[in-house]
C-alpha cells in the first residue's frame, strides 16, 4: 500500500526549483539562490514557499510562491500583507505568485490589491496562475515534476493514458513516487473512483489521509452550514420585512463567512428597518 505523501508547497517546489522559478516568473535566466524561511512574527502561513533568487536584468530578488487549493476573496489583502513581510524581513524586492489549483466559481481573480482611504492610496500587483488554465504538455515538455501530480486537472490532463503516463514518471523517480497520492486525489476529479483504484492499484483509503482530501471535506461542511444559514436568514426576512427584506438575499449570498452570517441572522431578530440591516450587511 502507498504510504501517505508529503505534499508540503516547499516539497513540491524544490524537486526542480529553476524550472519552476522560471516558469512562475516567465524569466529565462533567472537563478535559484535559496530557498528561505517564510515564517514571519505576526503572519501564520502553510501553503507558501520564498525563494531567493537572481537575474542579470533584475538582480536579486524573492518569488513568494501562494498555493491555494481553491482563489478566497481574501487572497488580495494577504497576498499584500506577505509581500511586504517578505521584503521587510530580507530588504530584497519581490514578485509575488498567486497559483490555484482548483477552478471555483465563475468569479474573476483579481491580479491586483488596491485600497484608498482619504486619498492614500495601496496597490499590490502579483502574478496569478490558474492550474486548469496551463497546458498538460508543459508539465512533460519543460519538464516541472513539481506539477505531475496535479496533471489530472490541468488542461488537456483529464485522460486515462496521460494520467497513467504521469503515474508512470512518479513511480521511476525515488523523489516523486510518494506523490501518488496527490496524483490520485486530482484524478478524482476528473475520472471516475474505481478507474482511480484500477490505475493506481492500492487501497483508496490511503486517499482519505490526503490533507487536501481534508480540506475539501471540510470545505464541504462549510459549505452545508452556509446553506443552511442562507434559509434561515431568508425565512426571517420574509416572515419580519415581507419582500423589501428578500431583495437582501442578493448581497447576503455573496458573504461565506459563517459568523458574519450567524451575526446577520441574530440581528434580524433586534433591528427595525430593511435599512438598519443592510448596514450590516454591506
Amino acid at each position: 500500500m502507498s504510504k501517505p505523501a508529503d505534499i508540503s508547497t516547499k516539497r513540491l517546489i524544490s524537486l526542480e526549483p529553476d524550472n519552476w522559478v522560471k516558469w512562475v516568473t516567465q524569466i529565462p535566466d533567472v537563478i535559484v539562490g535559496e530557498i528561505l524561511n517564510s515564517e514571519f512574527q505576526w503572519l501564520s502561513r502553510q501553503s507558501d514557499v520564498l525563494i531567493r533568487v537572481q537575474s542579470p536584468e533584475y538582480g536579486k530578488f524573492l518569488i513568494v510562491n501562494e498555493l491555494q487549493l481553491r482563489y478566497k476573496p481574501e487572497m488580495p489583502r494577504r497576498m499584500r500583507a506577505y509581500t511586504a513581510l517578505a521584503e521587510e524581513k530580507y530588504n530584497l524586492p519581490a514578485y509575488p505568485v498567486l497559483i490555484n489549483i482548483l477552478k471555483g466559481s465563475n468569479t474573476e481573480i483579481p491580479t491586483t490589491y488596491t485600497s484608498n482611504i482619504a486619498g492614500l492610496r495601496a496597490t499590490q500587483d502579483y502574478r496569478v496562475i490558474n492550474l486548469w488554465e496551463v497546458d498538460v504538455n508543459t508539465v512533460f515538455e519543460t519538464p516541472l515534476p513539481s506539477l505531475i501530480p496535479f496533471v489530472p486537472i490541468l488542461k488537456g490532463g483529464e485522460n486515462e493514458v496521460i494520467i497513467r503516463e504521469a503515474l508512470q514518471i512518479l513511480r521511476a523517480d525515488e523523489q516523486l513516487n510518494q506523490l501518488e497520492t496527490v496524483l490520485a486525489f486530482f484524478a478524482t476529479f476528473v475520472i471516475e473512483s474505481a478507474l482511480v483504484q484500477e490505475i493506481m492499484r492500492w487501497d483508496m483509503a490511503v486517499l482519505r489521509e490526503s490533507p487536501w482530501y481534508q480540506e475539501i471535506l471540510r470545505e464541504g461542511e462549510a459549505r452545508g452550514r452556509r446553506e443552511e444559514l442562507y434559509s434561515g436568514i431568508e425565512l426571517a426576512l420574509e416572515i419580519k420585512f415581507g419582500t423589501p427584506g428578500l431583495d437582501l438575499m442578493p448581497i447576503i449570498y455573496q458573504i461565506t463567512d459563517l459568523q458574519r452570517l450567524k451575526v446577520i441572522q441574530q440581528a434580524i431578530k433586534t433591528l427595525n428597518t430593511v435599512e438598519e440591516l443592510q448596514q450590516i450587511c454591506d
